[in-house]
Order: structure tokens, then sequence, then C-alpha cells
């Protein structure tokens, strides 16, 4: 059955080229939409679970970018009891000489440690270090300004996250300053086999302005990774239903001119099931080598994508097993659902009509 399916399809190039494009083009549109969707996503959580089990911002805010909290009450959280070590990090963006956005974040000294330098030194007062992939963007390699103020370079990092990598990191003081707040957040690290909902009703006792969660939790369900993932859903199934619309319009084409051939077998007795089975099987050999091309060429995009330098690391496409897998059954549901319709419509047709060359 595959060897006729195979002959089937070699018969009619053109239609089976147009198909197959068809396929890879709505393919690797649903491949980049989501990879780099979920790209974004896993870079922002990485950074926030490097840091520890609970993540404190301030209250019924919709982005941490808007939120403002008393950095002081740090020294009461390492107080209590399972609580390992808190760091303070205020997110905000700027942009750098040519560049028109950069992100910035103010970390408390003793998240230094996240960023593994290449060169120089941590920064001091005044001072900032420098993402890798914005270092070698920058015309000015001694100093940079932020807002209305100058900064000296001491140092160049290099960060396996995107969104850090393509950033500039100076102290929690001066961040503060800039974008005028205490902190963004307060990421606490606890002990190994701590009760991390008992810590969590702890720490919310301390200020009745915060909104304490475990970062897990945080992340789960964080506004702006539901605005993401929504969009990326509608924006796939857009391009789904492209795709399947033009897969329904070819295979139409391609079984009307196949119609003295479905005639011919529905006269030998061939029945109506086997005719429509047999092009089912022709569709999911052309959805498993258009999954396959897709996936080739959408990592060899995805791989561009991230090393493009005035890309600055902020897109990161990842392709997850689940999500590789997600997309082969829509690839097969999309190929042989677009192709029923058409091969339904051909194998009820009278067979007199089709050897007589009527239209479907």
């Amino acid at each position: 059955m595959i060897f006729y399916a195979i002959k089937a399809l070699l018969a009619n190039k053109l239609k089976t080229t147009l198909i197959y494009l068809s396929l890879v083009f709505s393919i690797v549109s649903i491949f980049l939409i989501s990879s780099i969707s979920n790209g974004i996503i896993t870079m922002y959580s990485s950074m926030l679970k490097s840091d520890g089990d609970i993540i404190i911002t301030q209250a019924k805010i919709s982005d941490t970018f808007f939120s403002n909290v008393n950095i002081n009450l740090i020294e009461q959280i390492n107080k209590i009891k399972d609580v390992k070590e808190s760091s303070a990090l205020i997110v905000g963006a700027s942009p750098v000489e040519k560049l028109p956005i950069v992100a910035i974040y103010g970390a408390s000294s003793n998240r230094f440690k996240n960023y593994k330098l290449l060169e120089g030194t941590y920064p001091l007062k005044d001072e900032v270090i420098i993402g890798k992939s914005i270092y070698e963007q920058l015309l000015n390699k001694n100093e940079i300004q932020i807002a209305n103020k100058t900064f000296k370079i001491s140092g160049v990092f290099k960060n396996e996250i995107g969104f850090e990598n393509g950033g500039v990191v100076l102290t929690i003081s001066d961040a503060g300053e800039i974008f005028n707040k205490s902190t963004s957040m307060i990421l606490v690290n606890t002990t190994p086999n701590s009760d991390i909902e008992t810590l969590i009703q702890e720490i919310k006792k301390l200020d009745e302005k915060i909104d304490v969660k475990s970062t897990q939790n945080f992340v789960d369900n964080y506004n702006q990774f539901k605005i993401i993932k929504t969009s990326s859903n509608v924006i796939s199934f857009i391009a789904f239903s492209l795709g399947l619309l033009g897969i329904v319009s070819l295979m139409s084409i391609t079984i009307n001119q196949r119609r003295s051939e479905f005639g011919i077998k529905r006269a030998l007795g061939i029945s109506t099931s086997k005719i429509v089975y047999s092009i089912m099987i022709e569709s999911f050999i052309l959805g498993v080598f258009s999954f396959l091309s897709a996936f080739v060429f959408s990592n060899i995009v995805l791989y561009s994508i991230k090393n493009i330098s005035s890309l600055q690391g902020y897109v990161n496409g990842e392709v997850s097993n689940s999500l590789a897998f997600y997309i082969f059954i829509t690839s097969i549901f999309m190929a042989i659902f677009g192709s029923i319709i058409p091969a339904l419509n051909a194998a009820f047709t009278d067979p007199v009509e089709l050897i007589q060359g009527n239209k479907i």
C-alpha cells in the first residue's frame, strides 16, 4: 500500500510539491511561533528560578517592571528560620547608544555571582558590567549612558540566559536612583526540605503591600506569560487554518485530475473505504516528510536568530520534545484531514461520471 501511495505521489509531481511546500510553510510557522514564545518564557523563568524558591513583588501589579518593594525587608526575611539567603533585583529597560532598548538589571551584591565575568571586575557605585552580546556592539567600550547618567564599564560577563547576556548590570542603589524604586522584587533561597508554604505565610506578615509566591507558582501565573502563550496559540491556529485551506484546495485539484483513476477503481469493485484509505496513506507520507523538513529548517532558523547580534540574545527559540510531538500530530492531522474532504467527494461520486471525466 505504501509503495502504491509513493507511486501515486510521484505521478503528480507538481501538485505533490505544492502540497508539500504548503505543509512545510505552515508547520515552520507553527514551530517558530511556538518555540520563540516558549524560549522567551523559559529565559525569564530561568532567570527567576536561578535565585531562589520564593519571589516577593508589590501586591496588585500587572508586571514586575512596575513593582516596587521595600528592600529593607531583606533583613527581616533573612532572620526567618529555613531562609538561606535573599537577594534583590530591579528590572528595567533603557536605550544604549544605537540600541533602542536594552535590559537593565540592578542587583544586590550577593547576586553578582550569577554573572560569569570574562574580564574586569564586578561593579561598584557608578559602574556597570555588560553582557557579552551587548558589549560587542558598543562603540565606546569604556563607558555607557543610562538615562541621564554616565557609568564606567568595569567588566564584561557571559550568561546562558539571553535576557541577561544581552543586558547591563549595575548596583541596586544606582538602579534605584534611575528607576526611582527600592527594588522590583526580592528572591528568597530556602534550605533543603523547607516548608515553602509556611515560609510564604510568615513573609506575608511582614508587609501587607507585598505579594509572596513560590517561584514556580509565580511563573505559572505570570500575566505576561499568559498573554504570550495566548498570542502564540492564536497565531499558530491562523497558520494551521491557512495551511489546511491550502491543502484542501490543492488536494481537490489533484483528485479532480485523478477522477478517471478513481472511476476505474470503483468500476472494478474497489470499495470507497479503500480509495479513501489509499489517499490518507499518501497524505500521511506527505505529512511525515513535511514535518521532518520543517523540523530541520526551523532549527536552522532558530539557531540563526539566536546568533544575530542585533537581537542581543533576547529572541531565543526552544523546541522541546513535547512541542515537537504536538506539532508532529498537528502536521499529520493537517495533511490527512485536508485530503479527506476531496477524497470522500471523489469516492462517493458515480463511477460512470468519474470515467467520463465530469467534474467532482
